[in-house]
This record gives structure tokens, C-alpha cells and sequence, in this order.
């Protein structure tokens, strides 16, 4: 797809007559046919037809030269025993894959900001190593409420209902509370007695979103005598992608901004400064 590009805009150059005036060295011509190339794809990619040489004109004047210029070096290779246009062309193809993968390392190093980025905004709101229900006054344990901000919660336990347990049903709830009084991503899940269960759940919060409410156990209207353990329960918040990397930035402000030891897995020279 390069060569046919490239060769496509080789030709819209040689349909058109040429005058004698400045032949091009290789190595600026090779630039040439690489913005070319670049301009051709984006066309193809939007879609957009042009076949006039005056969409190449201000291409040609950044690098100092003129259409004219640029179909007398083509038309000259003709002349040329030791030179190859063809040689040319592989020299453009080499610049774009290198560009190709300069992109792509640069972008490797923007995914690693953003993963050290959420990594590090990550914090645990909320955590409890035991909570015993023994009692109906001790339900009241089981139930948390957390101020929302916008982003992610990932509440982690593990839960038990013991087989003294005369409670039917128990179910496990989670919901947000809107700003509105409006209840949104509500999860709803039955107990199981069998055996311990470990509990990973993540919830979304918005803008609209005021709380994030847990019933680690919901009891039936008329509870008997609970026999419940929850243990190891962790809610961690994760603020979104865009919140993550602005705090990192803040952090580092007055530093090196996302100096080595934030992406300490790349080689130093490929570090930010």
C-alpha cells in the first residue's frame, strides 16, 4: 500500500510538463515522497478526493523547492547510471516505518504514565478485618455508606452465613444514591450457606452520583437471629483515567514531570522531561 501511494503521487507528478530548474538530492527527495505518502493516507482515510499538484505546493516549498523541482529530479534518474528512483522509494518506505515505530514507543510510554498513574491514585476508603453478626442490634455493621466521587469502587470481602444462621433468603445489595434521591447500578445477589464466599464487585460513579451504599447482608422485614461473619473487607476507589494522570502531573509539578522511576521499566533515555 506505501509503494502503490507513493508511486500514485510519482505519477501526478510526471503527467504534468516539466521545466529545467533545481534537482533535489536523494536523501531530501526520499523526505519528500515520506510527507507525500502521509498526505495521501490521510486523504484515502477521510476519504477525500484531490488530484491537483497544488495540494503538494506547500509540501514541496517547506522543504525549499518547487512542483517544478520535483518533476525535473524524478524526470532525471532517467539520466542517472548509478541512481535507482527505486531506491528512493524504499528510503521514504524505511523513514515511515521508523516514524511508525517512533509512534508506537511513544505511545507505549504514555500507556505506561497512565497505568503508574492509576496505580497510584488507587486508595482503600474503606476497610474492616472482622465484622460478627450475632445479634439483630449488630446488623446495623453491615451496613456502610461512602461519599461517591466519579470513578471506579472495587469492594472485596469474604462473607459467611453460618448454619445457625434461621434467616430465609439473604440477599447482598449494592447501589449508588444519586444527587436526585434516584437509586442507579444496583447489584443484588442471594446468600449461599454452603460454604464461605469471597466477593469481588466494581462499581461506576458519575457526576450525578452522591453515595454508594452496601448491604453486606440484607435481612428480611421479620429477621430471626443472625449468625454472619464478613472478614477482609476492603472498598478501593480509582479515580478515572483523565483525574489520575492530572494528579500525577500536580505531584510531580515542581519535580522532573514523570521522571524514571515512574516508568522505570523503559530505558532512561526514553524518559519524559
Amino acid at each position: 500500500m506505501k509503494r502503490i501511494l507513493l508511486l500514485s503521487f510519482m505519477a501526478v507528478l510526471l503527467s504534468t510538463a516539466c521545466k529545467r530548474t533545481t534537482i533535489i538530492p536523494d536523501d531530501e527527495l526520499a523526505l519528500i515522497f515520506r510527507d507525500a505518502f502521509l498526505t495521501n493516507a490521510y486523504l484515502e482515510n477521510k476519504h477525500i478526493k484531490e488530484d491537483s499538484l497544488n495540494l503538494y505546493a506547500p509540501l514541496f516549498d517547506r522543504y525549499g523547492y518547487t512542483t517544478e523541482d520535483v518533476q525535473l529530479t524524478i524526470g532525471n534518474f532517467s539520466k542517472r547510471k548509478s541512481a535507482r528512483l527505486g531506491d528512493v522509494v524504499e528510503q521514504a518506505i524505511k523513514l515511515l516505518e521508523e516514524e511508525g515505530l517512533r509512534y508506537d514507543h511513544q505511545v507505549m510510554i504514555l500507556d505506561t504514565i497512565r497505568d503508574v498513574a492509576i496505580r497510584r491514585s488507587k486508595q482503600v476508603v474503606y476497610q474492616d478485618s472482622l465484622i460478627r453478626v450475632q445479634s439483630l442490634k449488630d446488623t446495623t455493621l453491615l451496613e456502610i455508606a461512602i461519599p461517591a466521587e466519579i470513578g471506579e469502587y472495587e469492594i472485596d470481602f469474604y462473607c459467611n452465613v453460618d448454619s445457625l444462621d434461621k434467616n430465609k433468603r439473604l440477599q447482598r445489595r449494592m447501589w449508588v444514591q444519586r444527587k436526585n434521591g434516584s437509586i442507579a447500578s444496583l447489584q443484588y445477589h442471594t446468600l449461599s450457606r454452603t460454604r464461605e464466599e469471597h466477593v469481588v464487585r466494581t462499581i461506576k460513579t458519575d457526576s450525578l452520583s452522591d453515595t454508594l451504599r452496601l448491604k453486606l447482608i440484607a435481612f428480611p422485614e421479620s429477621p430471626k437471629r443472625p449468625r454472619v461473619t464478613v472478614r477482609d473487607l476492603k472498598i478501593t476507589f480509582t479515580p478515572t483515567e483523565r483525574q489520575a494522570i492530572e494528579e500525577l502531573y500536580h505531584e510531580q509539578l515542581n519535580l522532573r514531570i514523570f521522571a524514571e522511576e515512574f516508568i522505570h521499566a523503559l530505558h532512561a533515555k526514553d524518559s519524559i522531561q
